[in-house]
C-alpha cells in the first residue's frame, strides 16, 4: 500500500481524510522538529534524512511516537504506509489525545488484513467516554474525500472534544477485536509502517491559551472550514452509503449518545 494522507481537525469539525495513493504535497520537515519516539525505541528507524520514520512490530514489541507539543486547535495530517502483506491483527494508528483522567481522543486506526480491502476504524472519546466507533472499507482512490464528520453541537448539550491534545502514532498487536477473531501469522513478521510529512498546522498551548486557539486568526478556524461544501457533502453521503460497515449510531448502545438522535 502506498503512502496515505490522513488529516483531522478538532477546532469545529472532525474531518478525516485518507488516500491509498501518493498525492499529498511534499514536506521537508524533520521528524525531530515536532515529534519524538516514546516507546519501542529499538523498533523505530529514521530514514531519508529524518524525513521518514519506520515503525516495526514483531513478537517482542511494536513502537510509537508523539508530538512534542500539545495543541488547542489545528489541522493535523500525516502520510502513512501500512504493512502490505498478510497483516491480520496488526493495527497502525494516527490519533489525537489529551492526558487528563477524563480524556478526549480522536482515533484513526488501520486494521490489518490479508490484502485489500483495508478497514479504517475511527473512534472518539469525550470526557473519558468512547464507543463512538465507525468503520469504513477503503477503496483504491479516496484522496480528499471526507469520511467522517462529528459536529460541534455543544449548544444542544452534545459533548464535543475540547481538551488540548498531543498527536500520537503507533503500530501494535491487536489480535481479536481488530482481526474479527483471526490469528496473526507471525511468519509474516516483522511488520513495517512508514510515516512522512511531519509539519503541524496547530495552535501550540505554550504559546497561546485555549481560548486564543479558537481565534479566526488561525486559518483552520475560518468560516469555510466549519462545514463541508456541497461537493464534499455529496461525497460524504456516498461514502456512508457505499463504504460504511459499522456505525455506533445504528447499534443498540446508540441511546447513550445524544448526537445519534437529532
Amino acid at each position: 500500500m502506498d503512502h496515505s494522507c490522513l488529516s483531522g481537525s478538532f477546532a469545529f469539525i472532525v474531518l478525516l481524510v485518507t488516500s491509498l495513493r501518493i498525492s499529498c504535497r511534499a514536506d521537508t520537515t524533520s521528524f525531530s522538529d515536532n515529534y519524538h519516539v516514546t516507546w519501542g525505541h529499538d523498533h523505530a528507524l529514521l530514514l531519508n534524512q529524518d524525513r521518514e520514520i519506520q515503525l516495526t512490530l514483531d513478537q517482542k514489541s511494536g513502537a510509537g511516537f508523539e508530538s512534542k507539543m500539545r495543541y488547542g486547535s489545528g489541522l493535523f495530517h500525516i502520510r502513512m504506509k501500512i504493512p502490505d502483506k498478510n497483516s491480520t491483527g496488526v493495527l497502525t494508528s494516527f490519533y489525537l489525545a489529551s492526558r487528563s483522567s477524563h480524556h478526549d481522543e480522536i482515533d484513526l486506526e488501520f486494521l490489518g488484513n490479508n490484502g485489500p480491502p483495508y478497514k479504517l476504524h475511527t473512534n472518539l472519546y469525550i470526557n473519558g467516554q468512547g464507543g463512538r466507533e465507525q468503520q469504513i472499507l477503503l477503496w483504491f482512490f479516496v484522496d480528499n474525500v471526507p469520511i467522517r464528520v462529528y459536529r460541534n453541537n455543544i449548544r444542544k448539550k452534545v459533548s464535543f472534544p475540547s481538551q488540548p491534545m498531543h498527536i500520537f502514532a503507533s503500530i501494535w498487536h491487536a489480535e481479536g477485536w481488530a482481526s474479527d477473531g483471526r490469528k496473526t501469522d507471525w511468519h509474516q513478521a516483522p511488520f513495517h509502517a512508514h510515516y512522512q510529512d511531519f509539519h503541524v498546522d496547530g495552535c501550540v498551548l505554550q504559546d497561546h491559551n485555549i481560548r486564543e486557539c479558537h481565534s479566526p486568526k488561525f486559518w483552520w478556524n475560518a468560516e469555510k472550514y466549519r462545514k463541508l461544501n456541497p461537493d464534499q457533502e455529496r461525497e460524504y453521503r456516498n461514502v456512508r452509503k457505499m463504504h460504511l460497515v459499522y456505525d455506533y449510531c445504528s447499534s443498540k448502545s446508540s441511546s447513550h449518545y445524544p448526537e445519534c438522535h437529532k
